[in-house]
């Protein structure tokens, strides 16, 4: 994979952790350059400062729920980033409470965590199209999206989470004919903070590799694919 990301830009929109942090880093580490999004200032001043030794990365501060810092993001994307060519769609909360107790607030914050996601994807594919550009956007998906887990009701995350895997769907069939790939990654239980609050690190520590492993993949293969291939889900479950 030497030098792989040579000359390339990945945008992370949740890159201040987790699979979005591992996947930049790697980026970095191949010759790429990485924008990490982050909704706090000083986690994200963290995260510039922990991947600035493996290559140049530039830090976007904004919380993506909120109107007017979402707009704002977009525009400062679009004017400082325009020239980059993958998008790893990270963000996510996961919050699990049993549909009963659900709350418009609950809702809400799946829901405008999508809208981001639906409009951030929106400009960047744009930027390459018009710039006439190949490019890879790869979504964060996840199995709740498909499978109803007991110990875990999340029928608000899985309701954003299907949404999430059925735009990769249509943004592959629109895009493809621009040489924009679009995939998604379906990861289990990963080892970041959101899960390490209530799994046991060890399980969570065994699928952290797989996970961002698959990611990458699907950021990465070849643009002798863009044009050709149907979009493939990238599955990352727990060993064994």
């Amino acid at each position: 994979m030497a030098r792989e990301f040579e000359g390339q830009k990945l945008i992370v929109v949740g890159g201040t952790s987790g699979i979005g942090k591992a996947v930049a880093k790697i980026v970095l580490q191949n010759g790429g350059t990485a924008v990490i999004i982050g909704r706090r200032v000083d986690k994200t001043k963290a995260a510039v400062s922990e991947l600035t030794p493996s290559g140049p990365v530039f830090g976007q501060t904004a919380d993506i729920t909120k109107t007017v810092e979402r707009a704002a993001l977009v525009e400062r994307i679009d004017a400082q980033h325009r020239d980059a060519a993958m998008l790893l769609n990270a963000a996510g909360v996961f919050a699990p409470r049993p549909f009963l107790e659900h709350t418009e607030a609950d809702y809400d914050r799946y829901l405008e965590i999508s809208k981001a996601i639906f409009f951030i994807t929106q400009r960047v594919a744009k930027n390459l199209v018009d710039r006439k550009k190949d490019g890879s956007i790869v979504n964060i998906g996840s199995m709740w999206a498909k499978q109803a887990v007991q110990a875990t009701p999340s029928s608000a995350y899985s309701m954003a989470k299907a949404g999430l895997h059925s735009l990769t769907q249509h943004l592959a069939m629109e895009l493809a004919g621009a040489g924009i790939r679009v995939n998604a990654v379906s990861p289990a239980v990963v080892r970041t903070p959101i899960f390490e609050g209530f799994i046991p690190r060890r399980t969570s520590t065994q699928c952290f590799k797989a996970s961002t492993v698959s990611t990458l993949s699907a950021v990465s293969a070849g643009p002798k694919t863009w044009r050709k291939s149907p979009p493939r889900y990238y599955p990352a479950s727990p060993p064994g």
